[in-house]
């Protein structure tokens, strides 16, 4: 199992909710961390717990639907000058609920991709060849179990997409130790999945993060959280490593 002991995680969309207690997972292990938000001031709560827990922490902005912001969030990172051998894309934003699913604006696509697939996607690109060239990284992306919803599909879509780049990077590194995986949290009573979800936001721990933790080389599997709820971070790692196999050995 790997340990995150001094090592550095970015975690987006990092200020409430599955961001907020995912930071608080990694930094009680010893994670320094960067967290991302949409203002400054939204993450300085968490800033203060986890470093009341011993860890180091940087807060950066950018709201992700404007890609010129994300460009400079990832200048500001790099101008940190700490290697970044951990992202957790856990930024997600939910456009609209569409009962007259037939009079979808198109907006609720294009907004859509920006947040839930572009700005991930070029979160990825940044950081994995670096760490590729220091032969170390763990990317998780967070993707969600919604289907056969055509309610949804501007958030749907954008995450099938994620899904697909994040399946097709990981060919690239598959049997490295630099691991891209997809995360989903379960239907989850947050912001964004409203308060009649089913789930407690503490069910998505441990198993929201385990994809860090897993060290058998394999990229591109679906580590979908309540497969973990109430397992050991221990135990959630071996089950992950002997049930969950990569895609690219059925082809």
């Amino acid at each position: 199992m790997v340990n995150v002991k001094n090592r550095w995680a970015l975690i987006t969309g990092a200020a409430r909710g599955i961001g907020r207690l995912t930071a608080l997972f990694m930094a009680e292990r010893g994670c320094n961390l960067i967290l991302h938000s949409r203002d400054l001031s939204h993450t300085e709560k968490v800033i203060s717990e986890v470093k009341a827990l011993g860890v180091k922490a940087y807060a950066v902005s950018s709201e992700l639907s404007d890609l010129d912001s994300v460009e400079k969030m990832l200048k500001d990172i790099d101008d940190l000058g700490v290697d970044v051998d951990i992202v957790m894309n856990n930024a997600g934003m939910q456009i609209a609920y569409r009962t007259d699913y037939f009079k979808t604006p198109a907006e609720d696509y294009t907004e859509s991709f920006k947040i839930n697939t572009v700005a991930p996607a070029m979160i990825c690109y940044h950081f994995m060849p670096k760490m590729i060239e220091r032969g170390f990284g763990r990317i998780l992306n967070t993707t969600s179990g919604i289907a056969l919803e055509p309610e949804q599909a501007g958030y749907s879509a954008s995450k099938a997409a994620l899904d697909k780049i994040t399946i097709d990077l990981g060919s690239k590194v598959e049997g490295t130790d630099v691991m891209i995986n997809l995360t989903d949290p379960g239907w989850c009573r947050t912001d964004l999945g409203g308060p009649n979800a089913p789930n407690a936001p503490e069910s998505a721990i441990p198993g929201i993060a385990v994809g860090v933790f897993v060290d058998d080389k394999r990229s591109g599997r679906y580590l979908n959280a309540p497969f973990f709820t109430g397992m050991s971070l221990e135990d959630a790692v071996a089950k992950a490593e002997a049930e969950f196999d990569s895609p690219y050995s059925r082809s």
